[in-house]
């Protein structure tokens, strides 16, 4: 067998992981194989179409309403509807012109409010003279304080309680750390970052009122504000794209950490759904070896023993943070650590073709929880300048291939027979484990007593399938002699029918008295001659 065909199942070019656009960017298998940006405009395009469509069908059927309705009418009774629009109109009118001559005898709103503002400022002159000096320096600095450092993020977490007092305590403790990270960023930006603040809470307060829609528009809503506010940093702020980019991962961190509850795994979707046929999955698929998916590393030595089981904490600890940076982050490491198991095994540089199938398997060996809503989640929150350039977008990209390679993978893609696969998928049998003689000395001793329990296992399972086989075809061996003997003896009794004679009356002694024959002789008598 040689190389191509072990891995026929597994290898993927790497212009299948660009937009299928062909703009350069990393697609997605979410997007169906655009990035974000092309996504974004066949998606706009597919509603425009769908908005239009439905907007023709309105028209129409409004039109044919009031044809329908036109015809039904007599002419008294569209005289009396145009005479009930005049009247209409002739009030609308009279209620204008009494509304325009109020406006020329009440006072101006603006003037008003700035009569108010004048007396409130003499008030406080007034109530300033009064006050002492540590006062008047406290309103100074209210007054010139920004607004973002005026806030406390204590009271920002007030707004959204958590049902578990546990939950809701560890939640504030992260949103008021985020918060406060966000403030002192904030300070390095004097003005803009007044600027950054107002959108952050007003993007915020518009989420807090659009929580009825789906994930769907949440998501656009959530890209449309990344994207207006790069576009401002850039645009109106001249900021050069390093801080244009250092900007927007707080803004996300800050935005994303008080919105993940409502937004991760929402139960409008069914991203629960995925994540347990994911998982599902993945344990009927435990007995595939790194031999079957060609993976190019080797366990027995401990530097790849460590990177493996590192890569497989990054990859479960993705699902403990918040913030999409932050889990993308986690893919990222997980990542390295499998290149560099690669490097270490084959004391050269990895390949493309090397990462993917080991990617699986480390998928595979941690069965990561809540895998799906998590790509979802990075998918539709996340800021997409991430996920269509850089070593995040791609080592993305290849997570996304692997789960779909693993919910598709069949008997062909590792190379064995349909009968094989079933049977281990079934569990009727596992692959052949490594022999106890053939292992290291630096392995652990627990590995090779595990291993040994597991053949063990398989051997004892392999008696009782073995067992259970002969004492049914034992208990069918039985049946059929029993009903054998029951249809011979049926045939004999056919054909030789039993009869059944009446009972003879018995003999009577010589010597008895006979009472029926009274007229016989007697018995002769002996006689005696004289000699």
């Amino acid at each position: 067998m040689n190389l191509k065909s072990e891995r026929r199942g597994i290898h993927v070019d790497q212009s299948e992981l660009l937009c299928k656009k062909g703009c350069g960017y990393y697609g997605n298998p979410a997007w169906q194989g655009f990035c974000s940006k092309c996504w974004r405009e066949e998606y706009h395009k597919a509603r425009q179409k769908q908005i239009q469509e439905d907007w023709e069908l309105a028209e129409r059927l409004q039109r044919e309403e009031e044809e329908a309705y036109a015809s039904s009418q007599s002419t008294q009774g569209a005289q009396s509807l145009t005479f009930s629009k005049f009247e209409e109109k002739k009030t609308n009118e009279k209620t204008r012109k009494v509304t325009t001559v109020k406006k020329f005898f009440t006072a101006s709103s603006r003037a008003g409010a700035k009569k108010a503002a004048q007396e409130k400022i003499v008030k406080q002159g007034h109530l300033g003279r009064e006050r002492n000096a540590d006062n008047i320096l406290r309103d100074l600095k209210e007054i010139f304080t920004p607004s973002w450092e005026l806030a406390s993020p204590t009271e920002e977490i007030q707004e959204s309680k958590s049902p578990s007092p546990s939950i809701n305590r560890q939640a504030s403790i992260e949103t008021d750390r985020v918060s406060k990270e966000f403030i002192e960023f904030l300070k390095t930006y004097h003005k803009s970052g007044q600027d950054i603040y107002k959108q952050c809470k007003l993007f915020l307060d518009t989420m807090t009122h659009k929580r009825d829609l789906s994930i769907e528009e949440q998501s656009e809503c959530a890209q449309d504000f990344y994207q207006n506010v790069a576009e401002k940093l850039q645009t109106r702020w001249k900021m050069p794209p390093e801080k244009v980019e250092k900007a927007m991962d707080q803004i996300e961190k800050y935005i994303m950490t008080r919105q993940y509850k409502y937004v991760f795994c929402p139960e409008t979707t069914d991203d629960e759904k995925k994540d347990l046929a994911v998982q599902k999955r993945i344990r009927a698929l435990h007995w595939v070896t790194p031999q079957m998916l060609c993976v190019p590393v080797n366990e027995e030595i401990p530097e790849v023993s460590d990177m493996v089981v590192k890569a497989i904490t990054d990859i479960i600890e993705m699902d403990s943070k918040r913030v999409p940076r932050d889990k993308l982050a986690c893919i990222t490491k997980c990542s390295k650590h499998i290149f560099n198991a690669i490097k270490i095994t084959k004391n050269e540089p990895a390949s493309a073709d090397d990462f993917l199938p080991t990617l699986i398997y480390i998928v595979l060996k941690g069965n990561p929880p809540r895998l799906q809503s998590n790509i979802q989640y990075i998918t539709r929150f996340c800021n997409p300048s991430r996920l269509m350039t850089g070593e995040d977008g791609y080592y993305f990209t290849n997570l996304c291939c692997a789960v779909a390679f693993i919910e598709k993978l069949d008997a062909q893609s590792l190379n064995l027979s349909q009968e094989d696969f079933d049977r281990f998928m079934t569990g009727q049998t596992s692959p052949k484990k490594q022999e106890s003689d053939s292992w290291s000395p630096d392995v652990c001793l627990g590995v090779k007593q595990m291993y040994k329990n597991l053949d063990l296992l398989s051997q004892l399972n392999e008696r009782q399938e073995r067992i259970v086989s002969e004492a049914k075809k034992l208990e069918k061996d039985l049946i059929d002699w029993t009903d054998g003997v029951a249809k011979e003896v049926q045939d004999i009794v056919e054909k030789y029918p039993l009869e059944i004679k009446p009972k003879n009356q018995a003999l009577a002694a010589i010597d008895s008295e006979n009472v029926e024959n009274d007229k016989l002789p007697p018995p002769l008598q002996p006689q005696v001659y004289a000699g």
